[in-house]
C-alpha cells in the first residue's frame, strides 16, 4: 500500500474521532467513506495516477481490486474538490483467526487481498482490517492528502468497529535503491528517530508501528514482451533488471521468455483509539 502523495510525507496530527463523519478541509477538499457517497464508486479511477505500469497486472490486483469499492465501500475512503475525485483509499477486513492465516502474512498484499474476497464470499466476518492503496491525483500533491487519507482510512476502519488497521506499505523511496534488502532499508532512520523513507514516515507519525517486511507482497509474472512494453526495456539478458518505480530487480529468463518480479512489502500495525481513547 503506498501514496502517489510524495511530497507532503511530514504532515502530522493525532489519532482522534471514532466514527466515519466527513471531514472538509479549509481548503475545499471533502473526505468521507466511499460508503456516504456511493455515486462516486464508477469515478474512483478518473485520477491522474502514477502507479508503474507492471503493477496492475499482479494477478491478485488484476482479479479483484476493482472489486473492493463495490464490495467494501465501509472500508474505502474518497476525496474531492469541487465535483473532481482527487484521491481514493482502499482497505478490507479479513479473517486472521481461519487455521493457515496471520494478521500479517509473508505474502502480504496478495494474500489479505484474497482472503477478504473468500471471506465475504463465506459470509465470514472479518477480525481486522487491511490497507490496499491510497491514490493522490498528481495534481494535488504536496497538499497534504496522503496523511489526511490515512486519517480517514483509520477512522472509516474505526467505525466498523476495529481496533487495528494493518498496512503492507509500499515505501515510496525504495525504488531509488533496489538493490538494498528491505530489512537493511527499514532500519535506516532521521536523525529525530524517524524512517528515512517518507511514506513509512507517514504511518509512523499516524500511530503506526513497523512490525516486518512481507517479502513476497505482490508478484508480478509475464512474458518478456509484455515487460517490453511496460517498460520500454530491452529484457534480453539473464539476470536481475533494474526497472523504474520497481522496489527491488525483475529476474529475466529469457531461456523460458518470461520475468518476475516478487516486491517486497512493510507491514505497519495502527491501533486504533476510539473517543474514549
Amino acid at each position: 500500500m503506498t501514496s502517489s502523495d510524495m511530497t507532503d510525507h511530514d504532515v502530522a496530527g493525532p489519532d482522534s474521532g471514532s466514527g466515519t463523519d466527513s471531514s472538509s478541509g479549509t481548503d475545499g477538499v471533502r473526505i468521507t467513506p466511499l460508503a456516504e457517497r456511493p455515486e462516486l464508486t464508477g469515478r474512483l479511477y478518473e485520477i491522474d495516477e502514477d502507479w508503474p505500469a507492471f503493477i496492475a497486472h499482479d494477478l491478485a490486483a488484476s482479479a479483484l481490486l476493482h472489486r473492493v469499492p463495490e464490495d467494501f465501500p465501509h472500508y474505502c475512503v474518497v476525496a474531492t474538490e469541487g465535483a473532481r475525485v482527487i484521491a481514493r483509499g482502499f482497505s478490507v477486513p479479513f479473517d486472521a483467526r481461519e487455521p493457515g492465516r496471520e494478521e500479517a502474512p509473508d505474502q502480504g498484499w496478495d494474500r489479505v487481498l484474497t482472503w477478504a474476497h473468500t471471506d465475504r464470499r463465506l459470509g465470514r466476518p472479518g477480525t481486522v482490517a487491511s490497507a490496499l492503496e491510497i491514490t493522490v491525483d498528481r495534481a494535488h500533491l504536496g497538499r497534504g492528502l496522503s496523511y489526511r487519507m490515512l486519517e480517514a482510512m483509520r477512522a472509516a476502519v474505526r467505525g466498523q468497529g476495529h481496533r487495528t488497521l494493518l498496512a503492507p506499505v509500499r515505501p515510496t523511496a525504495k525504488h531509488l535503491r533496489p538493490g538494498l534488502p528491505m530489512a537493511d532499508y527499514i532500519r535506516e532512520l532521521r536523525p529525530d528517530g524517524l524512517p528515512a523513507d517518507p511514506w513509512l514516515r507517514v504511518h509512523i507519525r499516524a500511530g503506526g508501528t513497523v512490525e516486518k517486511v512481507a517479502p513476497a507482497s505482490m508478484t508480478v509474472s509475464a512474458s518478456l514482451d509484455q515487460w517490453r512494453e511496460w517498460t520500454g526495456l530491452p529484457f534480453d539478458r539473464a539476470g536481475d533488471v533494474r526497472v523504474p518505480g520497481a522496489l527491488v530487480p525483475v529476474h529475466c529468463d529469457p531461456a523460458h521468455g518470461r520475468a518476475v518480479y516478487v516486491e517486497p512489502n512493510v507491514w505497519v500495525r495502527h491501533r486504533l483509539r476510539g473517543q474514549d481513547g
